[in-house]
């Protein structure tokens, strides 16, 4: 406590061959990595990405469907805020997907992530609807909806349950649909 992310790692790497950083402050592995001797892998800094859980997700794709290309790619929930969403988003963009948005208009993909589809040439679809969009879908990855990231109880509220998946929801759709 008190000391510098900059302090920190310096003495961290005193010690560590490597440090694996979890930091709520956005831009911390960053300064880490500048002042590091040794490798820091970013776990994850404030709202950013979440580059830890996305290697896992991926790894789990390429588990289940042996490949990671050529997938429509159901986004479902907390897209707004949801760092895995946006580092899974950013790392699949390299295996030709398609990609299914399904979010309340408070919860919505950032433009940004959208421009960086556009970009890419990368088509997705917005939908309001998770029984009429799953049955499109390769992999569904739901989110859950983030309590600490409204200052208003009461819209949290109102969004809190929107998604529900219930097996029923499940008749119809692809034989290989894997939920991560």
């Amino acid at each position: 406590k008190g000391e510098s992310v900059s302090d920190t790692i310096r003495t961290v790497s005193c010690y560590a061959d490597i440090c694996a950083m979890r930091h709520p402050k956005e831009g911390s592995a960053f300064v880490a990595s500048r002042k590091s001797a040794i490798p820091v892998i970013n776990a994850g800094d404030g709202g950013h990405q979440h580059p830890t859980q996305t290697l896992t997700d991926l790894l789990t794709i390429r588990s289940l469907k042996g490949r990671l290309g050529n997938f429509t790619i159901g986004l479902c929930g907390d897209l707004k805020f949801g760092r895995t969403v946006h580092s899974l988003l950013q790392a699949m963009s390299h295996f030709n997907p398609n990609f299914t948005f399904t979010a309340p208009d408070e919860l919505k993909m950032p433009q940004e992530y959208k421009d960086f589809l556009d970009s890419k040439g990368i088509p997705y679809h917005e939908t309001r609807d998770l029984e009429s969009s799953i049955n499109n879908c390769d992999i569904l990855y739901m989110t859950r909806v983030q309590r600490e990231r409204f200052t208003d109880l009461m819209e949290y509220e109102r969004v809190k349950d929107v998604y529900i998946l219930k097996a029923d929801m499940l008749e119809g759709t692809r034989d290989n649909l894997r939920i991560l």
